[in-house]
């Protein structure tokens, strides 16, 4: 189940660093077992990174993609991933396709970029001092 997420710290943590941001990104996702994204009927939003990667945007919690979902992005709707299917077959899949995460992007569309196998590991290290 999702966790409560006021808009005072939905705020507080869209204004950390980008490398605080994807720290908490990796945590609450350890602690929830959920990764967001956004979608619509034609599947899954994606966005070109600077040089010309296919990137997906990510998030642990459907109310970070509010400030996202307008624009061409508006029939957009948020869409969890359970973390089991995330790391059983989002991490093989992304990176066969090559396809690099957006981890947590702030307003300004700054976050960390990363390969899906270097999140899956930190996932995975943030999932033994859960456990």
């Amino acid at each position: 189940m999702t966790y409560s997420l006021s808009s005072k710290n939905r705020q507080a943590s869209l204004a950390l660093s980008d490398n605080k941001r994807y720290e908490l990104f990796v945590r609450k996702v350890a602690e929830e077992g959920e990764v967001w994204s956004l979608a619509n009927e034609d599947g899954w939003v994606t966005v070109t990174g600077e040089d010309g990667e296919n990137c997906l945007p990510v998030w642990p919690h459907p109310d970070y993609t509010l400030d996202w979902a307008n624009g061409d992005w508006a029939d957009c709707k948020p869409k969890m991933i359970d973390l089991a299917t995330w790391l059983e077959r989002w991490t093989p899949g992304l990176d066969q396709d090559e396809t690099l995460l957006v981890v947590l992007p702030n307003l300004k569309e700054e976050a960390v970029l990363v390969d899906p196998l270097v999140l899956d590991e930190d996932i995975r290290t943030a999932l033994d001092t859960v456990e």
